[in-house]
């Protein structure tokens, strides 16, 4: 039998898998036979996510010319690079532009169709429309790759796990409150891909509470409003103005924040980018994983302080360098005591405090992740009014250069992600953190929402927002301390984010197998997986020789399977170090390569099972 690999999950990790595999093929793998078995019930390339079935009303949060697929030379891996168009290049769009999903998806099928005609022609490549539910197999044996309403196997030398996003069963509190809707007649949307959700039990003019407000409220937000017929138009003001429809509910959304997560930044990088990585690098991370005790390194206690010193080095380099007038100190002189000084000490404060005077060009990032902390507001509409002015701030901050150093704190961000892979998960607050900082919407969709909440359509509800079974009216309630005594009722409520990703309760019955079987998982409850090179961890810390997973399930998680060009994205490390693996493993298994006879032709190359 020819060698096999098979690939659970064909959307964009699965894609960069296959493009990595086809990069490294002829140095390591050479001219010998290979099944590649890719399972997804998605088309490939797309995926779930990224299908072509979904509402084109639905963007991208990147700007068309920070979306790609491929390598460049900043990309720390051992294969070689194969360069390749971004969205912007391959759709010849405004590189600014925020393309729709749909557009996204397109481009994911070609590099998806670019990477299978990229492979030799001993590879044959079989697209398997359906869902695998289990893995078996011994340690030292082929692997086999069970599929729903499949009687027999795919047989496996290797299998990657690129599974994407997945469904997970409700936690204990929203388990309470789906029952109390299902005892009352009431509406309860779990945590769900919104394209996904049934927004049709979502009444006209219906209140609605929505617990969420990060990049599925606004998918939400776009699906109950121009989905439904409204529309927008620009005053002589300038402002964006609503016109409903007359079938949108009312949307009451609130949060742990009580803000929608920043805005995209609105203006290209320029001028000296901030040397990173500085506090919070490889030599860092080494020493960390030296630690006698570094099974239990604490995320606050013993690595949040180098990344907050690695945020501010970048914020202040920025402000140095781009807005010396701002500032009263030689950077010299500045560097070398900030790099002496102890995260949060009072040194750094009082550093910070001579040799930056204003206090709005100083970096606090307590006061960033809780703008609305200890703020109280009189009334429902003082909040309003009060949310708007930040949201306006907000647009209009990250749309101005002057404030270059909230860029330089992004790339920061994106560095310190690329790092933290190598100490595998550590908790859910960091990248709930990152998402609200460096993963937020467009601009233009925050202009919506403040036309909306004007209009009347969306209403806040203010931060750290608690919803509870009214058992007596038989109701959902809402309420907030940051309006004191007021509370807001519906028959609603809708759980606007992802599911988290945890191996114990998720609903994927082939990871469930495996968490049963004996692979690890984190405390937070993601797939325990060497950072190396993905191969699964079981309970004893062994890895598996022939079991790999990548993706957001992992605990090596990246920020996404594909990135802003030239950023040395981890997605595309960890996919090439994967791909390595693979083909080194299947070429000292396999047999020795063909040196003459008929090479199968090109039809042979690719099939399909339905």
């Amino acid at each position: 039998m020819n060698a096999s690999l098979v690939i659970v999950g064909a959307g964009p990790r699965g894609t960069g898998v296959l493009e990595r595999l086809a990069a490294n093929l002829p140095e390591l793998y050479g001219d010998r036979p290979l099944d590649i078995h890719l399972v997804d019930p998605h088309p490939p390339g797309g995926g779930r996510i990224w299908r072509h079935d979904q509402s084109p009303l639905l963007w991208m949060n990147s700007m068309a010319e920070d979306v790609t697929m491929f390598t460049d030379e900043t990309v720390e891996q051992t294969g070689p690079v194969r360069p390749g168009p971004t969205l912007a290049e391959w759709t010849g769009a405004d590189g600014q532009a925020f393309l729709s999903r749909q557009q996204q998806g397109a481009y994911l099928r070609w590099v998806y169709e670019r990477s299978v005609a990229a492979l030799p022609p001993a590879v044959t490549v079989h697209e398997h429309r359906g869902t695998a539910v289990r893995v078996s197999g011994s340690r030292d044996g082929r692997q086999q790759v069970w599929l729903a309403g499949r009687p027999a196997p795919l047989l496996a030398d290797l299998v990657v796990l690129a599974l994407g996003h997945l469904d997970a069963e409700l936690p204990p509190e929203q388990a309470e409150l789906a029952a109390f809707a299902a005892r009352h007649g009431l509406t309860h949307l779990p945590p769900a891909f919104t394209a996904d959700s049934d927004l049709s039990v979502l009444g006209p003019g219906e209140p609605v509470l929505v617990r969420g407000f990060g990049l599925a409220f606004i998918d939400l937000m776009v699906l109950l409003t121009e989905g439904r017929g409204g529309t927008y138009t620009t005053g002589t003001d300038g402002r964006l103005a609503y016109r409903p429809s007359g079938r949108e509910p009312v949307l009451h959304v609130g949060s742990r924040r009580g803000v929608p997560y920043h805005a995209k930044i609105g203006y290209p990088p320029s001028g000296e980018r901030p040397p990173l990585p500085r506090f919070f690098g490889p030599a860092q991370v080494d020493e960390l994983l030296a630690r006698p005790d570094r099974d239990g390194l604490d995320f606050r206690r013993d690595i949040w302080p180098l990344i907050d010193k690695e945020l501010g080095f970048a914020h202040y380099h920025r402000l140095f360098s781009a807005h010396a007038d701002r500032t009263r100190m030689a950077w010299s002189d500045f560097e070398e005591k900030y790099a002496a000084a102890d995260p949060g000490s009072a040194a750094l404060q009082a550093l910070v405090g001579a040799a930056v005077p204003d206090p709005a060009d100083r970096l606090d990032l307590p006061a960033l992740d809780h703008p609305l902390a200890g703020l109280r507001y009189p009334d429902a509409e003082a909040l309003q009014e009060g949310l708007r002015g930040y949201i306006e701030a907000d647009l209009a901050r990250r749309h101005d250069p002057a404030h270059s150093p909230d860029l330089a704190v992004f790339l920061a961000l994106l560095s310190v992600y690329g790092q933290l892979i190598r100490l595998g998960d550590r908790g859910p607050w960091w990248h709930g953190f990152f998402s609200y900082l460096a993963s937020g919407p467009p601009g233009p969709r925050l202009r919506q929402l403040l036309a909306l909440s004007r209009a009347g359509v969306v209403r806040f509800l203010g931060a750290d927002t608690t919803v509870t079974a009214d058992e007596r009216r038989g109701l959902f309630r809402a309420e907030s301390p940051s309006v004191p005594g007021e509370s807001v009722t519906a028959r609603a409520l809708v759980e606007a984010r992802l599911p988290e990703p945890t191996v114990a309760h998720t609903r994927d019955a082939l990871l469930r197998s495996l968490y049963a079987e004996g692979a690890a998982a984190t405390p937070a409850g993601l797939l325990a997986v060497d950072p190396a090179d993905g191969r699964i961890l079981d309970r004893a810390g062994r890895p598996h020789p022939r079991r790999f997973a990548l993706g957001p399930h992992t605990d090596a998680r990246s920020g996404g399977a594909f990135s802003r060009p030239r950023t040395n994205a981890p997605a595309f490390r960890q996919n090439d170090a994967t791909a390595r693996v693979l083909l080194a493993f299947l070429r000292d298994r396999a047999a020795p390569a063909p040196t003459h006879g008929t090479a199968p032709t090109p039809e042979d190359t690719h099939a399909a099972d339905h």
